[in-house]
């Protein structure tokens, strides 16, 4: 249970009846399997699978046994730092060993497809696949990915881990609840120097489909599929003096059919911070409702130092009065284990994991459409991306 403080010391917390008559209980962490046994092979040995996935998966019980990357050399010295037995020279051959169960994949986008299109040819044994976000270069290459796994039968889920950062999972639990009301604004302020994977040089990426889509996708997990969005961006001066892009600082706006706005500021320049300029860093979010507010932080730039996020709130069901829940668990690494942990849920009861990749190509179409609304100056349709209606 997390800790509660009220805003004012001489009102305790269950001083008032309004306070007992719901639940406190804001239950943000990821629900675990039952059998925690299934064979994990781990395909990427970087700082993602190393630092993170592997890290999260020995804390919550899980079970890799196998591991493969570019270097064997890498891939030997994570087997060793985490206890994983076998390491293989390839994915290939990794993906032929028949005690694999289950594939957490940690590539570079650009290699993802073809490593799934070998995994699901070995649906005998292998059941789930986790992939990376985001899930292909484009929204084409994304439906290709879910329609060979469906085809092949294989589980697929994906990696979009911010919806299980604590103050995120918390706040969506509010908004089932009805504590917030009907949400009527929501905002995220990132001011962060993350740092850049050297694939992105090779690809000319940046921010929208690396951090941005961490965003939307929470909106989305929030809020469920807007109508349209209106992005802009422009370049990071600092990474633009190492490759060329176009999405460095990206702003855009969600717009809901039932009036809910969402934007995000996502600035990974915040002033010359690395230049011999003061820094200030932070991530902030804010959601206003009709029937109350919620505001946080998120912890993860001050990684490796364990930074919990935080999560705020008022209700109208206890006037004046803000909860300040708090926790022990981060975002890097220990909200690792939620991806991998849906994904086993949904192999033990035979369903569609909570972040599948049906469901995750309608935040990759979200992506599509802010490119698509920087290149042509105008609010896009998500439906101009997925060819639906409604």
């Amino acid at each position: 249970m997390p800790r509660l403080c009220p805003s004012h010391q001489d009102h305790p917390l269950r001083a008032h009846s309004t306070v007992d008559r719901f639940s406190l209980d804001l239950d943000y962490r990821p629900r675990l399997p039952k059998n925690k046994r299934p064979a994990i092979g781990c395909i990427g040995a970087g700082f993602i699978m190393a630092d993170c996935h592997l890290v999260a998966y020995r804390q919550a019980g899980f079970n890799p046994v196998a591991i493969t990357s570019r270097t064997r050399v890498r891939a030997r010295a994570v087997a060793e730092r985490h206890g994983i037995g076998n390491v293989y020279e390839t994915y290939q051959e990794l993906l032929a060993d028949p005690q694999v169960e289950v594939v957490d994949i940690a590539v570079p986008p650009d290699a993802q497809l073809a490593v799934i299109r070998e995994a699901v040819k070995h649906k005998d044994h292998i059941r789930g696949i986790l992939a990376q976000k985001p899930l292909g270069m484009n929204y084409a290459e994304a439906k290709q990915i879910v329609a060979l796994c469906r085809r092949a039968g294989v589980t697929l889920a994906v990696n979009q881990n911010m919806r299980y950062d604590q103050s995120v999972r918390a706040c969506k639990n509010l908004l089932d609840r009805g504590l917030l009301g009907e949400p009527v604004l929501a905002t995220i302020d990132m001011r962060a120097i993350p740092h850049w994977m050297p694939w992105q040089q090779r690809l000319g990426w940046v921010t929208l489909r690396i951090m941005s889509i961490h965003h939307l996708d929470t909106f989305r997990f929030w809020f469920g599929d807007p109508v349209r969005v209106f992005a802009s961006v422009r370049p990071d001066p600092r990474t633009a003096r190492k490759f060329k892009h176009t999405d460095g600082i990206c702003l855009y706006i969600l717009e809901y059919a039932n009036g809910l706005r969402a934007s995000s500021c996502d600035d990974v320049w915040t002033g010359p911070a690395l230049e011999g300029g003061e820094a200030d860093l932070s991530i902030r979010w804010r959601l206003e409702g009709t029937a109350g507010l919620a505001r946080g932080t998120i912890g993860w730039l001050d990684y490796p130092r364990r930074t919990p996020s935080t999560l705020d709130f008022t209700t109208v069901r206890r006037p004046g009065y803000w909860f300040q829940p708090r926790w022990k668990e981060v975002w890097f690494p220990d909200a690792f284990a939620g991806p991998m942990a849906q994904l086993l849920c949904a192999l033990e009861e035979r369903r569609e994991p909570e972040i599948n990749g049906r469901d995750n190509l309608k935040t990759m179409a979200l992506v599509e459409a802010c490119y698509r609304s920087v290149a042509e100056h105008r609010a896009v349709a998500i439906r101009e991306i997925t060819g639906r209606r409604g």
